[in-house]
């Protein structure tokens, strides 16, 4: 095994890795107030609601098919009914329909951060690192995809890239698994791993701020303060008025 090798597919997952999780605990120890998606919803929303809701789905749908295609072991599917043809038939055409979808979504908000001004000004550097690791990440993959598997003989990535993964979880790594791995996927890998390292210092923190508190906080109650409500209410009272002792402790005040 060449050092280039274990550099690249032992050394430089396990530190960025480390930078992942050493980032996030750093960040929200000196960094809350900037754990958050810097929301640019005010300055156009056109655009973003069309490319927010097709990133975000994409995504989600992405996340889960590699949850399935390389965490789990293929011996787990086939015990629940699910065989090789049909595993095949879900991660190339449902696969590739969520990466085109959230290519597509990602297109439209990088479009929209080009093109609107406020949006624009309020894009920071570590946001089109950001974009652009994301980008390559995505791109690499659907192409590994259309190359190999939709429109080549296919390549089974549950025999070197899924049990490379669990070997590294388990802190047993085997890279010689990914040796002979083709180009697209080594890519792919390699991207996704960089894009881990920056995780940390950028917006995408807030994948990790689920807000559950606001499912129990109790009402805010809102009152009203317009005159025309009928009987019952007080008059308004302009906030300048000046503040006057009742008369009942005038009373007492002047015996």
């Amino acid at each position: 095994m060449s050092t280039g090798s274990i550099l690249l597919w032992v050394v430089l997952p396990y530190a960025c890795a480390v930078v992942f999780i050493v980032g996030h605990i750093w960040r929200y120890r000196f960094d809350k107030f900037g754990w958050t998606t810097r929301s640019s919803q005010t300055y156009e929303n056109r655009l973003l609601r069309w490319g927010s809701p097709m990133f975000h789905l994409g995504i989600l749908m992405v996340i889960a098919g590699h949850v399935v295609g390389l965490l789990i072991p293929r011996e787990w599917l086939y015990a629940i009914g699910i065989n090789e043809h049909m595993y095949h038939l879900g991660a190339t055409w449902m696969g590739t329909a969520a990466a085109l979808l959230t290519l597509a979504g990602l297109a439209i908000l990088i479009y929209r951060r080009r093109t609107v001004g406020p949006v624009f000004l309020a894009t920071t550097p570590m946001d089109k690192v950001m974009y652009v690791f994301l980008g390559a990440t995505l791109l690499f993959g659907t192409l590994a995809t259309l190359t190999h598997q939709v429109f080549g003989p296919g390549y089974s990535y549950r025999e070197s890239v899924s049990p490379w993964i669990r070997q590294m979880i388990i802190f047993q790594p085997h890279p010689e698994l990914m040796v002979q791995v083709p180009l697209l996927f080594q890519l792919h890998v390699i991207t996704a791993t960089l894009l881990f390292a920056l995780w940390p210092f950028t917006r995408l923190v807030h994948v990790f701020s689920a807000p559950i508190p606001y499912l129990f906080r109790p009402y805010i109650v809102y009152r009203s303060r317009d005159e025309s409500r009928g009987a019952g209410t007080r008059p308004v009272r302009r906030g300048w008025d000046p503040v006057t002792t009742p008369p009942r402790a005038r009373g007492r005040r002047s015996r």
